[in-house]
């Protein structure tokens, strides 16, 4: 058995210069002051016998082998994190702290309604928010950065175990007296080119609006994006095109002291699922499908 191993201080400073590229904001990310990071890295080095980082004055660049260590460091700390939450498993369910990130075209109109009764029904849960676009928080949940994730499927998420919240209806939001305010529903083929407005790449609600349309030439035909739904509400109002919502916002007020009109999307698949999403074989799923619970509760 080799004598001495890397400590999971050293682990997470690795990987934390990994994931930010830059030792000051690693350490901030840390919480420790930038030459104990540093020294931490070394001493995780001269303890391998190997360079990982090769360092100069403007670029942090890992070796072929200090990358492949980085992935490993990964899965200890995720084990080690997963070691944690068996026993903390074991105790009350839902206490203690759990981190969970949520997509933007979820959190704000989701989580308002949710959060005060679990604050007043879990008291002894300490619940981390993070909002994180669709590929960023499936990261975070593989890298061990967050417990679950809150997110709209299908979208490609690995191996990973989920729970249904709710089926979430698509709608196509315009000015008012434009010629897509139909009596009921609005077909995709009433969406002239260039005037849909969607939000940004990253986004899977842009991916889910563009596959309930099936129109291919819409993708390259956008005329604009948005960094969020409440953007693209603006730019509808000031009548700069259409887009398309999810019906929680709608349900939350976004359209509240606009001129926008919002019907349904009529398309076989003009839903997305709401779904929460952890690590499969997690110790914590009793947790998070209590959690589940909770919030199609709502």
């Amino acid at each position: 058995m080799t004598a001495f191993l890397p400590t999971l201080k050293q682990l997470q400073y690795l990987v934390a210069l990994h994931e930010h590229g830059h030792f000051g904001r690693a350490a901030e990310a840390s919480f420790v002051s930038q030459s104990t990071l540093s020294a931490g890295i070394r001493e995780l080095e001269s303890l391998l016998g190997v360079t990982l980082v090769e360092r100069s004055r403007r670029v942090v660049r890992f070796t072929q082998l200090g990358t492949q260590v980085v992935a490993k460091a990964h899965r200890v700390l995720r084990e080690a994190e997963e070691m944690t939450a068996l026993v903390q498993a074991s105790g009350k369910p839902l206490s203690g702290e759990l981190a969970m990130s949520v997509i933007p075209t979820i959190a704000p109109f989701l989580l308002p309604r949710i959060l005060p009764r679990l604050r007043r029904e879990r008291p002894e849960l300490k619940l981390r928010l993070r909002e994180e676009t669709s590929h960023a928080a499936v990261e975070s949940l593989h890298h061990g950065r967050a417990d679950c994730v809150l997110l709209a499927l299908p979208f490609a998420t690995g191996e990973v175990e989920q729970a249904h919240i709710a089926q979430d209806r698509l709608f196509v939001a315009f000015p008012a007296g434009d010629p897509c305010d139909l009596p009921s529903e609005v077909p995709p083929s009433m969406i002239e080119e260039g005037r849909l407005l969607l939000l940004e790449d990253g986004h899977c609600l842009r991916d889910h609006a563009l596959a309930a349309c099936n129109r291919p030439e819409l993708r390259s035909s956008t005329s604009m994006i948005g960094t969020s739904l409440h953007t693209l509400v603006q730019m509808v109002d000031g009548g700069l095109g259409v887009t398309m919502l999810p019906e929680m916002a709608l349900e939350a007020g976004i359209l509240a002291g606009t001129q926008v009109v919002a019907r349904p999307l009529m398309a076989e698949e003009a839903t997305r699922e709401i779904a929460l999403i952890w690590r499969r074989n997690s110790p914590r799923r009793e947790e998070f499908e209590l959690l589940a619970a909770e919030l199609r509760a709502g």
